[in-house]
């Protein structure tokens, strides 16, 4: 992403200082939340919405398990969606950052007294157990019973463990919920002091040091195989606390060989991985890097950052597609409508931190402003308080948000509302004599170690100008201040000082100016906002359109318009010239003449909450798109083609068309992946169903996704297996159709048969984005 070559180019970049006189510190921090005071904007506008939301969250009903299996009366009914399932018990860990992060940005009374009372229940559960463990995971035992998770633990350490990449003995994910309590119970002891959220969180310490000890390396690493949150950071921090150092040790044996030792080696195999169950492990390599000092966990963090921003995230700042990393620079053949999980960006902005805070560079905080502001703020639906899981990026395809009804607590409502409570936290930050500026955002702040108060006024992104005021400055004097050049902004920024013009000095992607400063100045910086092409990584023929540090999207119609369109593509050689500003205020463009089908309005992306987009265009010349345009109507006969001749045709993953074909299924689940619906099934499942036929030769067709991970499954026709089929990037980028001749014996005199799939032993079978019985062409054979 940040290679990314762009047109209109704004003009040559000024001079850097000379090398080895750097006015930037080594190392920085950032001003405590809790000194910072958002100003309106779409900012403080969201963290007041989320704070709604958090009001509007029951304690006791998120607290339901954790009273219930220690054996206690709960108070309020469970929450349905996860927290339901036998991953629940991982919001209230979210809940109680949040609560700890609002109260820090707001000072709202009530946050922190929630977060106390939830400590206290969480303290009284965990001395009904008396173990030392405390928590609200279920297991689902093979019978189908659901009961306390706590079951699994035993049987881990007696060696009995099954393990996958979610399941642990049949709990889901459980080390995963297991660090968000402990991310929770430190942010609560952090937050205010509460001495008796850091013993909960020792004690509960106790009890997986005892599970832990008792298993060898390789049952550890089988352990660890399944998604396990940021457990090592949850220790590391626990030493910090503490002095302990037990608990650094575990921190340190708290590791997934298989992922980790490549990124430490400075090698990308993150290809197929599911991408946010190892972005917290990277955050916990670089919490005990900061603890201990020791350089192979920061390599390993820097290199995970520099690899997935540079080759495995979309323009939004995002990554991954249905969850998984796929190969570098193949987002092109991955814009979907299951891209960018919130939780993946919210943890790859965490680790941005940590990185700035070892070496200040602006190039950091470019990454961490480009996701903060297109996808976090995607996020979160200002009008309901809902979050998105998939932020979808394919032309058309509208965002789903989690409802009033709070009847999701998907992954991605937790992050989310972490994320929208805590909008102050990166704005300004400190080291050495310096202060930094790296988010254009309107705020107040207070500097302690210069006795000032800081207020920063802007109506960025919408306009490129900032100003900063020192409003109080009780120790005034001479010290270098930064304010950051975005990398788009091509070091085209002009600095004023108290309404005159300075020359400041140009370092690691700041414009740093050095004086003595006094009460009532002012500094202000001006950045160029033009419109610019951004290609993708690895292809330069898939470009978006961006302003400063906006996505630019085709507006699409509202969610409730249909769009069954196709993609728009952008032709011509110099497309930004059809580029006219409507209402520059609020980044609003009209089109003439660069655009197929249509031309649209270009609207930011992120503001986009109710409406369809385009984000990713295919880019054409006139001669190009003409034969694009032969492609597809071919494409488009050989359809018509085939619907004339089909005798059925069954919409895998839809409700009402699998209930007219029978069908049936074990261990199999309906998908939804690029507008299209599907099924699969895993591992010791299938599904069946009922087709039509007719006499004559018939020929079974499937349709498939072409970028599928290594799987093989039968296809049998009223249990004769016609065909064994293996997927492994079939076809890069494309759904493709296989055809499967049916032998006339097992259609003769018949008027259906049953379909049936299964997958081979430790294998899945699809996903099968629909099936279709059609009759060979007159004159042929099956």
């Amino acid at each position: 992403m940040r290679g990314a070559a762009t047109l209109a180019l704004v003009g040559a970049a000024p001079k850097a200082m000379a090398a080895g006189a750097s006015l930037l510190p080594d190392t920085a921090e950032p001003l405590p939340l809790s000194a910072v005071r958002l100003r309106p904007s779409i900012y403080a506008t969201a963290v007041e919405t989320n704070r709604g939301y958090l009001h509007r969250l029951s304690a006791d009903r998120l607290l339901h398990n954790f009273r219930a299996y220690a054996g206690l009366e709960p108070k309020a009914a469970i929450y349905g969606g996860w927290e339901s399932d036998t991953i629940a018990g991982h919001t209230l860990g979210h809940y109680l950052s949040a609560l700890v992060l609002t109260w820090q940005q707001t000072d709202d009374p009530e946050m922190r007294a929630r977060a106390d009372y939830i400590v206290g229940e969480l303290a009284e559960a965990q001395a009904k157990r008396g173990t030392g463990y405390v928590g609200a995971l279920g297991r689902k035992r093979p019978d189908g019973t659901v009961v306390d998770g706590e079951e699994i633990f035993p049987e881990i350490m007696a060696g009995k463990i099954k393990s996958g990449g979610f399941d642990l003995n049949g709990s889901w994910s459980p080390l995963y919920t297991v660090h968000k309590l402990f991310a929770g119970l430190l942010d609560v002891h952090g937050g205010w002091g509460n001495a008796q959220a850091l013993d909960v969180a020792v004690k509960l310490g106790g009890y997986f040091a005892k599970v832990f000890a008792a298993l060898d390396d390789a049952q550890m690493q089988t352990v660890l195989g399944c998604e396990y949150g940021g457990l090592n950071e949850s220790f590391a921090e626990l030493y910090q606390r503490t002095g302990d150092r037990q608990w650094l040790a575990l921190a340190e044996r708290i590791y997934d060989r298989k992922v980790l030792d490549p990124l430490v080696a400075g090698q990308d195999k993150l290809a197929n991985f599911h991408a946010n169950t190892q972005v917290p492990k990277l955050i916990g390599l670089a919490r005990i890097h900061e603890i201990t000092g020791k350089p192979d966990p920061a390599k390993g963090a820097r290199f995970f950052w520099d690899t997935v921003t540079g080759h495995h995230s979309y323009v939004i700042g995002g990554n991954a597609d249905r969850e998984y990393f796929s190969e570098p620079d193949t987002i092109a053949r991955h814009v979907t409508d299951q891209t960018c999980e919130h939780c993946n960006t919210y943890n790859m902005m965490k680790l941005t931190r940590h990185l700035f805070g070892w070496k200040p560079d602006g190039q950091l905080f470019d990454y961490y402003e480009r996701a903060h502001l297109n996808h976090t703020m995607a996020a979160q639906h200002p009008g309901n308080g809902g979050f998105t899981y998939m932020t979808p990026l394919m032309s058309g395809t509208a965002r789903d948000y989690s409802t009033v009804k709070d009847d999701a607590f998907w992954c991605c409502v937790g992050s989310g509302m972490e994320a929208h409570a805590k909008h102050g936290d990166s704005i300004f930050w400190q080291g050495g004599d310096t202060f930094f500026v790296n988010l254009y955002i309107p705020a107040e702040a207070r500097w302690d170690k210069r006795g000032a108060t800081v207020t920063l006024d802007t109506a960025y992104p919408m306009d490129g100008q900032a100003t900063l005021r020192f409003t109080r400055l009780d120790r005034a004097g001479r010290f270098p201040l930064a304010l950051r050049v975005p990398g788009w902004a091509n070091g085209q920024a002009t600095v004023e000082v108290n309404g005159q013009a300075v020359t400041p000095t140009f370092e690691r992607g700041y414009a740093v100016v050095q004086r003595r400063w006094k009460a009532g100045d002012s500094v202000s910086i001006r950045l160029p906002l033009d419109l610019r092409v951004e290609t993708t990584p690895g292809d330069d023929s898939v470009v978006a359109v961006m302003r400063g540090p906006m996505v630019m999207a085709a507006d699409l119609g509202g969610r409730d318009d249909k769009w069954d369109s196709p993609d728009p593509v952008l032709v011509g050689a110099h497309p930004l010239n059809g580029f006219t500003a409507t209402d520059a205020a609020q980044a609003r463009y009209a089109t003439k003449g660069v655009f197929r089908p249509v031309d649209f309005a270009f609207v930011p992306f992120f503001s986009q909450y109710d409406r369809r987009s385009a984000v990713y265009f295919k880019r054409f010349t006139e001669a190009g798109w003409k034969t694009e345009q032969a492609a597809f109507l071919a494409d488009q006969a050989r359809a018509r083609d085939i619907a004339a001749r089909s005798v059925d045709v069954m919409h895998l993953g839809e409700m009402q068309p699998e209930r007219d074909h029978a069908l049936t299924s074990e261990i199999s689940y309906p998908v939804s992946y690029r507008g299209k619906q599907g099924r699969d099934a895993r591992s010791g499942g299938y599904f069946e169903f009922t087709m039509a036929v007719r006499p004559g030769p018939m020929i079974l067709q499937g349709t498939y996704w072409g970028d599928e991970r290594k799987r093989d499954f039968d296809i049998l026709v009223d249990n004769v297996k016609i065909a064994t089929q293996h997927l492994e990037n079939d076809k890069p980028g494309a759904f493709f159709d296989v055809e499967y001749p049916l032998p006339p014996a097992l259609t003769a005199g018949k008027k259906s048969v049953r379909i049936r799939v299964v997958p081979h032993d430790g294998s899945s079978a699809g996903p099968i984005f629909g099936m279709r019985l059609f009759a060979a062409k007159p004159g042929t054979t099956a």
